[in-house]
């Protein structure tokens, strides 16, 4: 008998299932990670294209800093707080005039989150040069952070869809060719959501494409993961019964 999802043994069947399961979760937590920072990207609750266009390309009006302020930080600091900031980078965020009360808003609401423990993406706000950076011109991700989290996002989800794969790969409901295009079709998606950070640091009309290759992605994997279960757990029992008419009906 070839092996499918549906006579698999109950141990692989919790294998599988458990791996999806986290998967799931993941996938979950990974989206509510998005909705708090690129979604938060134009100051308000809820991804939107301008969220997606500030976040690669920059909105270019105004500096980093300010629209961090505005966005996803807005919950960190006060009104009054976050507007002396805004102001001072308005008027040059000189050195000279970023001491004392400057500083301290800093030093009080900031560098408990960026200081020089912090490392990966996360600017150490206790050195002034850092601060002045993000105080200028926002331009978006920048192309080193795109490299770094194209790579991390190339490997890790290819290695998530290649074991999903294999487990919807075990499938016997699907037509081959449906079950090839949704085996394929994650790393189609992943490398047109990659190349679209790209596109749309260089234009913001290729943002669209980001929505795109992310909901392409979401797309397979909800179909593979339903398959999946359903042929592990539900499947079966209608099979069972399927038979034990079948044997009554030939008594």
């Amino acid at each position: 008998m070839p092996y499918n999802l549906s006579n698999f043994g109950l141990p692989v069947k919790l294998l599988f299932s458990g791996y999806l399961a986290v998967i799931a979760i993941g996938y979950g937590v990974a989206l509510i990670q998005i909705l708090f920072t690129h979604g938060m990207a134009d100051g308000k609750f809820g991804l939107s294209i301008e969220d997606i266009v500030y976040s690669y390309y920059g909105n270019r009006s105004g500096s980093l800093l300010e629209s961090k302020l505005e966005g996803s930080m807005k919950m960190n600091a006060p009104d009054n707080e976050r507007f002396e900031i805004i102001q001072w980078v308005r008027d040059g965020a000189s050195e000279k005039t970023f001491e004392p009360r400057i500083k301290q808003i800093f030093e009080t609401r900031c560098v408990q989150c960026h200081n020089a423990e912090a490392g990966g993406q996360i600017p150490d706000f206790t050195k002034f040069q850092n601060i002045k950076e993000r105080a200028s011109s926002n331009e978006g991700a920048t192309f080193s952070s795109l490299t770094r989290v194209s790579h991390i996002h190339l490997f890790g989800i290819a290695f998530i869809f290649m074991f999903v794969g294999i487990i919807f790969s075990f499938a016997t409901g699907v037509p081959v060719k449906f079950k090839c295009a949704a085996i394929v079709m994650p790393y189609v998606f992943l490398l047109l959501d990659i190349a679209s950070w790209w596109l749309t640091k260089i234009n913001p009309h290729f943002a669209l494409l980001v929505v795109l290759g992310g909901a392409g992605l979401a797309m397979a994997f909800v179909f593979m993961l339903i398959v999946s279960l359903y042929e592990m757990w539900i499947l079966p029992g209608k099979l069972h019964s399927l038979d034990r008419r079948e044997a009554l009906r030939r008594l």
